[in-house]
Order: structure tokens, then sequence, then C-alpha cells
């Protein structure tokens, strides 16, 4: 290569870089530690982790138990170093695992069809927007403000520099649903989709069908999404909506300090050319065997720029074959009974503190927590990581704490975040 160059040296490759920019003694970093040295370092470092604590968080990102039997599939080597399945002769395996999870979204979403996953739940709802806005042709995007506050700040980033106004409209003081004078009143002809969250981010349960009535009269569509996905093995699958927009984190992924996750989208059959992403579908080979292959791939790589729907690169495939091992393991009854342990724990912890709201809630609540940081202070002295003092994000509700709580918290824990708070 220095000879093609007409060079002499590497030295001399790097002449033209200017001296000052050059680096003429050892770099100040240590030396070199032999495999077991470094092993031993490492579980150093992983001994100051919180290893053994109580967690009560929740907003978004939740404990749950996830079966051994996830990793020991997802680490096969057929799964863990596939690329993508775009040569389906060679993908059968993949392609059949991405039907499936389609398959089990559908039922547990009531919808038609659903993709092939997405990057996590904050960029599934503003791709839900841009599709509302390219079957309605209209350019305003209403979102309620008890939807996550990073899904909505990872929304008006993408409807920016699109130029989509979005509008919020507000929840009920006492309930903490939606306010549905609020939303009336900001409903317009320009709206082109009504976005709600359920469970929402105070971990009420919204009326979907009462939303879905009022958009629907508009000309708009209902978008739903959820953070928590546990909640689909007990409540009634939003049918009433046109798309709906998830976090699949809790179906045996990992927190793993924010991700990566995996997101679902999924919607009314009519509006399948408009799903971002891919799609796959059921067929036959020419020796008439089930097959399946990519059936609508709407992405910039696939068709012309002016025509895709999406610019997402991948449908965080292997993660979402974390959630599909999960659905396989669990099935419908299985669901069902994790939902109602969630429900019952959460139960027992809210009637030991103050409910902020008197909606009904899932596995998480709002509770009042008047010094809600000297509060989560004084739970860390006990082992237990506390909830999400609300202040950050809705200033309205100082002096409160959104608790989860989980198949995996422990009555004992619950019975010692009470007494800190009620001390």
């Amino acid at each position: 290569m220095l000879a093609a160059c007409g060079l002499r040296s590497a030295n001399e490759l790097f002449d033209q870089v200017p001296a000052a920019a050059r680096i003429d003694h050892a770099l100040n970093i240590a030396p070199g530690l032999s495999e077991y040295e470094i092993a031993d370092t490492f579980r150093a470092l992983a001994a100051k982790n919180a290893v053994g604590y109580a967690s009560f968080l929740g907003a978004g990102v939740y404990s749950h138990y996830r079966p051994v039997v996830v990793d020991t599939i997802v680490s096969r080597g057929e799964f863990l170093t596939s690329y993508t399945p775009y040569q389906s002769e060679i993908s059968q395996g993949t392609l059949t695992t991405i039907f499936e999870f389609q398959t089990m979204i559908c039922q547990l979403t009531g919808m038609d069809v659903a993709n092939a996953s997405m990057y996590d739940g904050s960029t599934a709802v503003p791709e839900t927007a841009m599709m509302a806005v390219r079957v309605t042709k209209r350019h305003r995007i209403l979102v309620a403000r008890s939807v996550h506050p990073e899904y909505r700040d990872v929304l008006r980033t993408y409807a920016k520099n699109q130029g989509l106004p979005v509008d919020e409209f507000g929840y009920d003081d006492e309930s903490g649903k939606v306010d549905l004078g609020d939303l009336d009143a900001k409903l317009t002809r320009e709206t082109a989709c009504v976005i709600i969250q359920s469970p929402n981010f105070f971990g009420i349960v919204e009326d979907t069908n009462a939303i879905a009535e009022r958009a629907h009269a508009h000309g708009a569509l209902l978008v739903y999404t959820f953070a928590e996905a546990v909640s689909l093995g007990l409540l009634e699958p939003p049918r009433a909506a046109d798309i709906v927009a998830g976090e699949l984190q809790s179906y045996a992924i990992s927190p793993s300090y924010g991700g990566p996750f995996a997101g679902i989208m999924a919607a009314k059959e009519q509006f399948i050319r408009q799903l971002p992403g891919r799609l796959v579908g059921e067929t036959k080979d020419t020796n008439g065997n089930r097959a399946f292959c990519l059936t609508l791939a709407t992405r910039e790589q696939h068709i012309r720029r002016e025509k895709a729907t999406s610019n997402i690169c991948t449908n965080q495939a292997l993660i979402a074959l974390m959630a599909t091992v999960f659905m396989e393991l669990y099935g419908k009854q299985g669901l069902r009974e994790l939902a109602t342990q969630n429900l019952a724990k959460s139960r027992y912890l809210a009637s030991k503190l103050k409910p902020r709201f008197n909606g009904p809630s899932f596995n998480e609540f709002v509770a009042i927590a008047p010094g809600a940081d000297e509060i989560n202070r004084r739970l860390l002295e006990r082992k237990i990581i506390g909830g999400l003092p609300l202040a950050r994000f809705y200033p309205e509700l100082a002096g409160t704490m959104l608790l989860c709580a989980t198949e995996m918290t422990k009555r004992a824990d619950m019975d010692t975040l009470a007494e800190v708070f009620n001390s």
C-alpha cells in the first residue's frame, strides 16, 4: 500500500497532519491486564451495583421476572448472529418467529395487522402520528398530557421537522383520566389523530370507547398506546382504536439502563399499506409447503424514497424474539394470571397509602408524598428504590410520587415503604 502511494514509511502517510494535532507520546492509560486480573476487576465493579434492592419504580420501565429459557433460546447462533430476513430461502426461522410475534400482538391488541416490531414505544408513537397524517390527509396531532412525557418529547422532535403542529389536552384532576371536556374543545376537522395512553402515565385506565367516539365524530383516528404490556393480560383489547403503539419491555426484556427495547405497532386492515417497517406473511413454496416471506416492506431501502412510510432501519428482531418466547411460555391464561398478580400487589400497596387520583388503575398509581425526595433517601437506607417524584414532569403534582408494584414486589417491602411514607 505504501509503495502504491509512493511512500517509504507509515510515518510519511501522516506528514500531512499538522504537528500540533499529532500525539508524540505514550497514551495516558493503564498497562494491560491478564485475563484473570480483568475478571477480578469487573467483579469488583459489579459489586458496586445496587444488588438485592427492592424497586417501586415504573414509569415506562418495569421490573418483571425473566424466565431463564428466554435467554437460552435467543442466545442460539441461528438467532443471535442472523442479520436480516431479506433472503427468505435461508431465513425461514427468523421469518417464522416474526410471523408468530405479529399474530400474538394482533390477539393482544384486537387489531387486524401488526408489523415486525419497532425500536421502542417512544419512537412507535410518532410513527403512528405520521401514519395518521398520511391516512387522513390532515396535519394536526392531538396528544393527551397523560401520555408518557418522554414519548411526547420524541413525538414533538419527529413532528417539528415534518411541520406538524402538536397540541395537548389535559387530564381530570380527580380521576386522572383524560379530560373529555378539554378534548372536545380542542378537536377540530383538522385533527389527524388523538393519541392516548392506557394505563396512562399515572397508571389510570382510560375509557377508550368514549374517547374513540369523540375522535371518530370529527373524522380523526384514535391512537392507543401503552407502556406496560402486562396490562394487556387483563384489560379489554383496544378494538375501538384505529392504530395501537406500545412498548414490550415488560415481556422478558431487561431494563438494561433504558434499552434496547422493542416497540409494537398494529392497526386496522384498511391501513395496512401505511404501516412503517416490515410485515411478514405466510405463503407456500414450490413444493406446496408452508413458508414465510417479507410481504410488505415500506422503507426507503425497499421502495422509492417519496413512497416510503418511514426511514426506520431495524425491527429489533432479537429483542422482539424475547417477547415472542415470553408470550409463548405464558400463553393466554398465564398472561392473565400474571396481570392479576400485578393488580393485587398494587391494590395492597395503595391501601396503605393515599392515592392522588380515584380513577381505576393497574399496577401503578400516584401517591401523595410530601417531601418525596426525602422519602426516597430514607427508603434507600433500607435497600428500597422508591418511586418517581412527579414534579419533574408535572409541576402541578409536586408532593406526589408514581409507584409501581409487580409480581416481583414482596409484601414485607411494601409494608416497609408504607411505614416510611406514613412516618
